[in-house]
């Protein structure tokens, strides 16, 4: 039994309810593609099927198993260098000049997927800026998919995901080959942890931020959940930190809780005076 325009409109639906994410309906293919494995481990002889077991609600999990394989995203090491190079230029030097007392520095990698980014800035941070490493530096990477979270504190990735993004140079220094995978070193691992974290929820127990990236996930939001989301990033980030976000991405169209800079080639924002 093939999914009919009305079971993609209930799955579309659903991840709308569990994760905030809005799923274009020209994407549809994208479920056959991560659905169809999840239907064969529940029973289920076809996607058709594992869609009437979902509408029957039974077993419950299985929702939350649906938002969490459709909300995972494309990721890579250095992914797009463009704003890594203004992080290196710009706002990492900034930070440690405004730091330079307290030398503290607590970056937060929201939706990071399985790991990359927080890694690439780990490797970045131990690269170029060595005077940190007498700081306490934190890398914190949040995602809404438990399995990607696990997977990212595992710091163990194939060889396809290191060949993608990452300078051969970067990967024989700041990995080490175990197999037919590899690692990230301990140095670079210890400045990074992950957790569980759903960016349209409460998000209690971070702490407050020097930089905050959220690239590349606002796309899926709602405007509501948008606005949402720049006010809980707002309150969480120091009032003299910075927040990036993807190339397609900009914040003026949800909220007037931050404003625009550029530098080295990129725009990024800094938290506005709000009376």
């Amino acid at each position: 039994m093939a999914c009919s325009d009305t079971d993609y409109a209930y799955l579309r639906e659903l991840v709308l309810e569990q994760s905030s994410n809005l799923i274009d309906p020209s994407r549809n293919a994208l479920f056959d593609t991560r659905l169809t494995p999840i239907a064969r481990l529940s029973g289920a002889d076809s996607l058709g099927d594992f869609v009437n077991m979902l509408k029957a609600g039974r077993p419950a999990h299985l929702h939350r198993a649906v938002a969490e394989a459709m909300t995972i995203n494309e990721t890579s090491f250095f992914r797009d260098m463009r704003p890594f190079e203004m992080l290196r230029q710009v706002l990492i030097p900034r930070l440690i000049e405004q730091r330079s007392e307290e030398r503290r520095l607590r970056i937060w990698s929201a939706a990071s997927s399985t790991g990359q980014e927080a890694y690439s800035l780990g490797m970045m941070i131990v690269e170029h800026f060595p005077e940190l490493a007498s700081w306490d530096v934190r890398i914190v990477g949040t995602d809404i998919s438990r399995h990607v979270v696990d997977y990212a504190r595992k710091g163990r990735y194939r060889r396809l995901e290191v060949n993608r993004g990452l300078p051969a140079r970067m990967l024989l220094k700041y990995m080490t080959r175990d197999g037919e995978e590899w690692e990230i070193n301990p140095q670079v691992r210890s400045l990074c942890e992950f957790h569980y974290a759903n960016l349209c929820g409460p998000l209690p127990f971070l702490p407050f931020f020097d930089l905050v990236l959220l690239r590349n996930v606002l796309l899926y939001f709602s405007q509501q959940d948008r606005r949402a989301l720049f006010s809980e990033i707002h309150r969480k980030l120091s009032p003299t930190g910075y927040l990036v976000l993807g190339n397609a991405e900009q914040a003026e169209d949800s909220t007037n809780l931050f404003e625009v800079e550029f530098g080295a080639d990129c725009y990024f924002y800094r938290p506005a005076s709000v009376s």
